[in-house]
């Protein structure tokens, strides 16, 4: 069993930067790929980050390359993203996801746990 956190939302302005964090609690973090989605009102669940067990591979939904960033910090049992450029299509709660696998996951069905979600809205 894991328990995952989210934090680090809030309200910003378009083209302004937050950082999301993730903590995890329970059975050993590094064993996990995490993931992070977000889920806009009327609209369903979508991919946006992810990265494996040791950190080495990521992948992003292509209309977040190069604005966003995941890491992890197996020491702190914490998953991080980065958003840069922020615009207002980005405003949704945001999801982070443990995968009980070491590979990377792109796909909602994948994921054994879940956080509550934190909010991000982004104004215009």
């Amino acid at each position: 069993q894991v328990q995952l956190v989210e934090s680090g939302g809030g309200l910003v302005q378009a083209g302004g930067s937050l950082r999301l964090s993730c903590a995890a609690s329970g059975r050993t973090f590094s064993s996990y790929a995490m993931g992070w989605f977000r889920q806009a009102p009327g609209k369903e669940r979508e991919f946006v980050a992810a990265i494996s067990w040791s950190g080495s591979n990521t992948a992003y939904a292509e209309s977040m390359k190069g604005r966003f960033a995941i890491s992890r910090d197996n020491a702190k049992s914490t998953v991080y993203l980065q958003m840069n450029s922020l615009k207002p299509e980005d405003t949704a709660v945001y999801y982070c996801g443990a995968r009980s696998a070491q590979a990377i996951g792109i796909m909602g069905y994948e994921y054994d746990y879940w956080g509550q979600g934190t909010q991000v809205t982004v104004s215009s």
